[in-house]
């Protein structure tokens, strides 16, 4: 059973509310994602409560087949896990919503970016369709890292930072400092980051998959994302319209 501490519920923004789904609670709390589904149906709340917090969508399972599961609100969620019991489910519960307050607390951080940049609503899409897409990223450099300790490297932690830094001086003109790069870039660049995203990925599971030297491998990566930058281009950061903000 994980401990408290190994908890990572995933909480995403979506139509500016944070949500889960089904399927992340019944991995969280270690049940059937049937059985899941059946408690969300089984709830005894009013039909409009159920349709505001439990949304069916549908996801592809191992073999791409179409399967429904419900994006589930805050509200819904604690609903949903009032009736799970014991200490391991107290934890998990605590944990969940400190992450939907967390994600809450981000909701209003980025409305206050993209209003001191004059950016509209699609800005915040953009910014939050990328954070997933860069949590599967930042879990393949930690798996890279290992790997290269592995290995032999002696500083092979910092692989992390390096390869973060060169992919964005690579595709960028980066024209000053700034603590989050994702804040001042436009709607465009932001989907530029997330193609760029999943070229690393890409490319270090599958050099990794090979056992290819990770010296080789971090070389393979810079190789990649310099081919993207002559492809699309480098674009200068921040632009003449966006200003540096935000909390």
């Amino acid at each position: 059973m994980k401990k408290k501490n190994e908890l990572l519920p995933v909480v995403i923004i979506r139509d500016r509310r944070a949500t889960t789904t089904s399927l992340e609670v019944a991995k969280i709390f270690n049940k059937k994602h049937k059985n899941v589904l059946r408690d969300i149906e089984n709830l005894d709340t009013s039909s409009a409560f159920h349709r505001l917090n439990f949304e069916p969508i549908f996801h592809r399972d191992s073999y791409d087949r179409e399967q429904k599961m419900y994006q589930i609100c805050k509200d819904g969620f604690v609903f949903l896990v009032m009736g799970y019991r014991g200490q391991t489910a107290a934890a998990f519960k605590e944990s969940y919503i400190n992450e939907f307050n967390r994600r809450e607390r981000e909701i209003t951080r980025l409305q206050t970016v993209a209003m001191n940049n004059r950016m509209s609503i699609e800005w915040i899409e953009k910014r939050e369709a990328g954070k997933p897409i860069r949590r599967i990223e930042t879990d393949m450099m930690q798996k890279f890292v290992k790997y290269s300790f592995e290995r032999g490297s002696v500083h092979a932690d910092k692989y992390y930072g390096n390869i973060t830094r060169m992919s964005n001086k690579t595709v960028f003109d980066i024209q000053q400092r700034v603590s989050n790069l994702r804040d001042v870039c436009n709607t465009g660049q932001l989907v530029t980051l997330q193609m760029v995203d999943t070229v690393i990925t890409r490319a270090l599971e599958e050099d990794m998959a090979q056992g290819i030297p990770y010296k080789q491998i971090y070389q393979n990566v810079k190789s990649k994302v310099q081919q993207f930058a002559d492809l699309f281009g480098k674009s200068e950061i921040p632009g003449t319209i966006l200003q540096i903000g935000g909390i």
